[in-house]
């Protein structure tokens, strides 16, 4: 009996000792929690760097410059070029012009998704950028399987790309299954050891992730077997795809150029979505005028109101130019009193 009481009490003193360790732990938990939440409020109440208010008055006036566009963006640094090309995706004015005007040989990503970029703006842009790493045309209804060449062949560190979303898109991204997955040139080798680097083939070698929501099984089990390299539609996990760590670029969630506008108002966007591209002469106001020429009419007229202080502060400093000229030069005080001399002679008679 004794030994049996003895064993009760064991039980129960260990039980009260797990339910403390969870309550500790939820505690803990819970701490962690609150203070990553506060962390969170901490840095959402973060104050935006001035060049973030600019490019959001930029942004909400592009439509006014985007004619202008490839003479002004040639001094922007990449920088400035980057949040300017994300602002005009989501504004809908991405097109060929823009995004070749705004292209620096920096960029690492490239977002075209759901904009009106074409082979051509593509095949340029690739040219231009030559290191991207990730690249998304999902719902580019313009873009074709010549464009995703051209990016393949000059974008030798290509490591993701999304696409799909439309059925254009979709169709676009069934043709490029051949263009994606490497070639080899020479399948006559004994080994793989005996391929030189050129012999090894075209096609996206460094491809690593593609996000295509919609593709189907049979092409999905067809891709993995014949290229098992690169893996579709990754899924999050604190692990990593079998031990390995995907980029944030492989999330299908996240829009990819959203850290470079995470510091800019949305309202840059989202106010002016409403809006038509262009308006028409018929329903745009005669009296509403446009922010550059606001700004040149109000030049003009600080001109006008300042031209008269200009020649009065003309005529000041000529007077005074002259004061000097005769004070120091020896010649200037001869004729000085030789015209006096001659009026004092004239009055005379």
């Amino acid at each position: 009996m004794e030994k049996g009481k003895s064993a009760r009490q064991a039980v129960e003193i260990s039980l009260k000792k797990l339910n403390l360790n969870a309550d500790r732990n939820f505690k803990s938990s819970r701490l962690i929690s609150s203070l990553h939440s506060s962390k969170l409020r901490i840095e959402k109440t973060k104050p935006p760097s001035l060049v973030s208010l600019c490019l959001g008055v930029i942004g909400r006036h592009l439509e006014e410059i985007i004619e202008d566009l490839s003479e002004i963006a040639v001094n922007f640094p990449a920088d400035i070029k980057i949040p300017l090309a994300a602002i005009a995706r989501r504004r809908k004015l991405l097109n060929d012009d823009v995004i070749i005007s705004l292209a620096d040989s920096s960029w690492e990503i490239l977002d075209l998704s759901g904009s009106d970029v074409s082979d051509f703006g593509l095949a340029k842009v690739a040219e231009m950028c030559k290191s991207l790493r990730a690249v998304d045309i999902s719902q580019c209804k313009k873009i074709t399987a010549n464009g995703v060449s051209e990016l393949v062949r000059h974008c030798h560190s290509l490591e993701t790309m999304r696409c799909g979303g439309c059925p254009s898109s979709e169709s676009t991204a069934w043709r490029c299954l051949g263009i994606l997955k490497p070639k080899l040139n020479d399948v006559e080798g004994d080994s793989w050891e005996e391929l030189d680097t050129m012999e090894i083939g075209h096609g996206a070698q460094s491809l690593r992730w593609l996000v295509w929501p919609k593709i189907d099984e049979d092409t999905l089990e067809m891709l993995s077997a014949e290229c098992p390299r690169i893996i579709v539609n990754p899924k999050p996990s604190l692990f990593g795809f079998k031990g390995t760590e995907f980029p944030r670029e492989a999330f299908p969630d996240v829009a990819l150029d959203d850290p470079i506008v995470e510091d800019i108002d949305p309202k840059t966007w989202s106010i002016c979505r409403s809006m038509p591209k262009a308006m028409s002469p018929s329903l745009s106001s005669a009296n509403e005028l446009s922010i550059a020429e606001k700004f040149r009419l109000a030049f003009v007229e600080r001109d006008t109101r300042l031209a008269p202080k200009r020649a009065k502060n003309a005529r000041q400093h000529q007077r005074r130019a002259e004061r000097e000229w005769m004070m120091t030069s020896t010649r200037a005080k001869a004729l000085a009193l030789a015209s006096k001399a001659t009026k004092s002679l004239h009055g005379r008679s």
